[in-house]
């Protein structure tokens, strides 16, 4: 059996710009049907830790969708590999509930930077993780480093 053909850097971003497409408007079983079934998933800071599985995702993003409202992303930049990417943008939004950014009962606008690497297996994405400015969201949602520690 032959390895499948490398994507090409237009089929890398129509397979993200889609994904990011699914998460824009909510539509959890789009977001999990461009996982592989075992994909590894990792948002930092979740609270949550790593997932993995298309069940286990299903859960994470039904939650993600209840605790955020994204406004706009901005792209920044996008590196690409044979079968991975590195995709950082600017993202404007809602937090809802901010104990998803581990500021319980706080909510508000921010903006922050967002750091994607994607991992894919063909068409499906096996691994995703996202790292988020952490300090900027606790900034803009009234909660300072120090404070969290003492808390």
């Amino acid at each position: 059996m032959s390895p499948a053909p490398a994507l090409t850097r237009e089929r890398i971003d129509q397979l993200i710009d889609d994904h990011f497409r699914y998460e824009a408007t909510d539509d959890v079983d789009a977001v999990v049907a461009s996982l592989t079934p075992d994909a590894a998933h990792h948002v930092v800071p979740s609270p949550v830790g790593p997932i993995r599985g298309r069940d286990a995702a299903r859960a994470f993003y039904r939650r993600l969708f209840d605790a955020l409202a994204g406004e706009q992303v901005t792209p920044v930049r996008r590196l690409y590999g044979p079968d991975f990417v590195v995709d950082e943008v600017l993202w404007q939004g809602r937090v809802i509930d901010g104990s998803i950014f581990l500021c319980d009962g706080r909510t508000g606008s921010v903006t922050f930077r967002m750091l994607h690497v994607f991992e894919f297996e063909g068409d499906l994405i096996r691994s995703e993780q996202v790292w988020c400015d952490l300090a900027a969201i606790q900034a803009q949602l009234g909660v300072g480093a120090c404070d969290e520690v003492a808390a």
